[in-house]
């Protein structure tokens, strides 16, 4: 009681004293009172900032080819991948993370299909090392988790290690599209994937391949030609 009672006095001089040079300028009760609120906060957030700790309360992912989270991760939700067709010519180029109770729009009449399944394209040439070749023409599957305690998420490719002072999350190879397809983003899918459910069948839709590098505007060393590429999620 006495330290709460010592910060209100010690805030209120402060704000006083902030303003002596102050002219023809009366402060009320209320504004005193709101003043000093405002002081507090102000206080709290730069010390939050001074001490380094996160305003955040945390940061999510999505860990592409896994229904669930690290250990000691929250899981928001689990579900398949979704996104554009490999055939069609535009649209959107990102994978969907998308859930498995979805509240679906009104039927409509129009040719804009752009919202398809994800299907592993895992045949011996664009499977990377140490993947599950049974993955082939098998649906993806994903998890959006929520790190607590953290204010900055990074996926960085040709790593499998976190640099000094980020914590791992996961480990994975990039995956994308064919290069002869549609263009879709680089994603960080987990070095031991799952499929969706046990069905196969080739139904297409947004496809994952392996990626390899490849020399000449880009430098090797330090890369080398025609490897899969590592990557890693890290967060801080």
């Amino acid at each position: 009681m006495f330290l709460s009672y010592l910060t209100v006095v010690i805030a209120t001089t402060i704000v006083l004293v902030s303003c002596h040079d102050c002219k023809d300028f009366d402060l009320s009760a209320s504004d005193q009172s709101f003043l000093m609120k405002h002081y507090l906060h102000t206080s709290r957030k730069e010390e939050g900032l001074s001490t380094g700790k996160p305003v955040a309360s945390g940061v999510t992912y999505v860990r592409w080819g896994k229904k669930g989270c690290p250990k000691g991760v929250e899981m928001v939700y689990t579900g398949q991948v979704g996104g554009n067709d490999f055939t069609n010519k535009g649209g959107g180029v990102n994978y969907l993370c998308l859930p498995h109770d979805p509240e679906n729009g009104e039927s409509v009449k129009g040719g804009n299909d752009q919202l398809y399944g994800a299907e592993y394209q895992m045949d011996s040439s664009y499977k990377p090392p140490g993947m599950n070749s049974n993955l082939h023409q098998k649906e993806v599957t994903c998890t959006v988790c929520y790190q607590r305690k953290r204010s900055a998420v990074l996926m960085i490719p040709g790593k499998k290690t976190c640099f000094k002072g980020w914590t791992l999350e996961y480990t994975g190879y990039i995956m994308s599209d064919h290069k002869t397809h549609s263009s879709k983003e680089y994603a960080c899918v987990d070095k031991d994937p799952e499929p969706l459910d046990n069905k196969t069948g080739d139904e297409n839709g947004a496809l994952f391949y392996g990626i390899n590098t490849k020399c000449g505007s880009l430098r090797c060393p330090p890369y080398k030609d025609r490897v899969s590429v590592l990557c890693v999620v890290c967060t801080k």
